[in-house]
């Protein structure tokens, strides 16, 4: 718990909020510091670099932490494109620090691009949002009917296979993982279920797994994925992503789709034209394809759904003797 009132000025934080597929997704539109750096990568490892402290990062703990946020609070800081070609930047933050690369807030900033008219939309038919994220430019492709949005189908950076049956000890015994690294490092584990009753103990596992294989590999997040039946348009898991330093994700992870799909591939268990159905811890759906191949990878697309929840702003009264708040994990 935070003693004294920390330096946020009562100005207030501007929010439009999210969530995909139930993960949440905190857009900052307003109240931001400076951000320094000439590039959305520069300015991420910049921000990771002064975690905890400074006024930018400040703003990301009052956001993240109790009683304005909780400890699965996702979110990103809207900041400048790097070049012209791409509508906006992102920097993606958590309770931790920043991220090098979040599928579902690609998905809900394409919705939020078109829903605050900073992208030109059709009523029927799809809008393209360009967004530089820290690991290179992502697009967002908008379906939109009747005026609505209806999906949106986010296009990664390329995805490459890392490793493969890479022995872990734990204390569950020795596992094997599969690395794939989609814009951000993932391990892959196999494991008979994944339900809401044994979260705790893949929350365990997967923070096991991290900790052994983070001195080889710059691990974000480790997916614990159960086979479920093939559907008539090929194979479809349920898995839970704990990424961080424990957070799960609510959403099948869109960055660990990407990440799933490469594996699978190379299995020769995905062929073109075929699509994984991905199921989340709480039952929602992201489909996954392979759009061909690059030099760094395979270029896949992951398509879900974001829905608007909320529009904040959000104060700092310094006199608050809890400051930016607290977290209870």
């Amino acid at each position: 718990m935070s003693g004294a009132p920390e330096s946020v000025a009562p100005v207030g934080i501007e929010t439009v909020d999210y969530h995909t597929a139930g993960e949440p997704f905190r857009i900052v539109t307003g109240g931001l510091p400076p951000v320094p750096g000439d590039t959305v990568a520069e300015r991420r490892a910049i921000a990771q670099a002064t975690v905890r402290r400074g006024r930018l990062d400040e703003v990301r703990r009052l956001l993240t932490r109790e009683p304005r946020g909780h400890a699965g609070m996702y979110g990103g800081f809207v900041v400048a494109p790097d070049d012209s070609e791409a509508h906006l930047g992102v920097l993606f933050w958590h309770k931790d620090g920043y991220s090098t690369a979040c599928g579902h807030g690609t998905i809900a900033l394409g919705a939020w691009a078109v829903d605050s008219g900073l992208v030109a939309a059709p009523d029927n038919g799809t809008a393209r949002v360009r967004i530089d994220v820290p690991s290179g430019r992502v697009t967002a492709v908008v379906h939109r009917a009747g005026g609505l949005t209806t999906a949106v189908a986010f296009q990664n950076v390329p995805t490459a296979v890392l490793a493969r049956k890479v022995p872990v000890a734990t204390s569950r015994g020795t596992v094997q993982v599969d690395l794939a690294d989609s814009g951000a490092c993932y391990a892959s584990l196999a494991v008979p279920s994944v339900d809401r009753a044994a979260l705790p103990e893949l929350t365990a596992l997967a923070r096991e797994v991290r900790a052994a294989l983070l001195p080889a590999y710059d691990l974000y997040g480790v997916i614990l994925h159960q086979e479920l039946p093939d559907t008539p348009s090929g194979p479809s898991q349920r898995n839970v992503t704990v990424f961080a330093d424990g957070q799960i994700d609510r959403s099948p992870c869109g960055s660990g789709t990407s990440a799933r799909l490469a594996l699978l591939a190379e299995d020769g268990r995905l062929a073109p034209g075929e699509e994984l159905r991905h199921e989340s811890v709480v039952g929602t759906v992201m489909t996954g394809r392979l759009l061909g191949h690059h030099p760094r990878g395979v270029l896949t697309e992951v398509t879900g759904q974001a829905y608007r929840t909320g529009e904040h702003r959000f104060l700092l009264d310094p006199r608050d003797e809890l400051g930016t708040g607290f977290l209870l994990v």
